[in-house]
């Protein structure tokens, strides 16, 4: 290198969670509990869902 640091990238494993996290915070802040609650309950039920299709998609494709 020719002394310019410019080109490092210096990042842990936990840049992006804590990046998503204070993105969170910032967007659901103001919110009342009520709107907070139910975005929680779709994203996660979301995630639930998409869980359960992929363990029975890779099972249908084991047998």
């Amino acid at each position: 290198m020719d002394g310019n640091d410019a080109d490092q990238v210096l990042a842990s494993k936990w840049d992006l969670p804590f990046v998503l996290f204070h993105m969170a915070r910032v967007a659901f802040g103001g919110l009342p509990l009520w709107t907070k609650a139910t975005s929680i309950g779709l994203l996660g039920s979301v995630i639930v869902w998409t869980a359960i299709t992929r363990r029975r998609e890779r099972g249908r494709r084991v047998r």
